[in-house]
């Protein structure tokens, strides 16, 4: 009997919503860690740390997501497939992927935060991809709102 290779399973989250400041904005507070990214984070990431560049394509950041005990450290590399549009915050390490788009919406912007994750092997992966997208739904939702609320605070 032959051992058969382990299926991963992928699983993506998003969530979106009405900004209301314009859309340039808000992309340059998405795209800025050095000053502005960190400022709109749930609580839940910890410790943002810009190791490389610090505005747009080619930052290199990490930080920690804490979920009750648990902490993942992660290290991301941040590419603009759509300048002024579309960033993403990759971790090869662990395959995460989480996308921000901006598109302007009248006076203000429609911002949408997907994030695909790699679940792990086994009855443990089963799990992760029954609570994690629940949960990972509900920390976009609040970093929209939080982004919401700082993006006006700097109009």
């Amino acid at each position: 009997m032959t051992a058969r290779p382990v299926a991963e399973l992928w699983k993506t989250v998003a969530s979106e919503r009405h900004i209301a400041a314009p859309a340039p904005l808000v992309y340059t507070i998405i795209a800025d860690f050095d000053t502005h990214h960190a400022k709109f984070l749930p609580p839940a990431f910890h410790d943002l740390r810009v190791v490389a560049g610090g505005v747009g394509a080619g930052t290199v950041i990490t930080f920690d997501i804490v979920n009750g005990a648990n902490v993942r450290h992660c290290r991301s590399e941040i590419t603009e497939p759509e300048p002024g549009r579309v960033l993403v915050e990759e971790d090869r390490g662990n395959g995460t992927r989480t996308t921000f788009s901006v598109t302007p919406d009248g006076a203000g912007s429609l911002v949408r935060i997907e994030s695909a994750f790699r679940t792990s092997p086994g009855f443990r992966g089963i799990v992760e991809a029954l609570i994690g997208p629940p949960v990972l739904r509900r920390l976009l939702a609040e970093e929209l709102a939080r982004l919401d609320s700082y993006a006006r605070s700097q109009r």
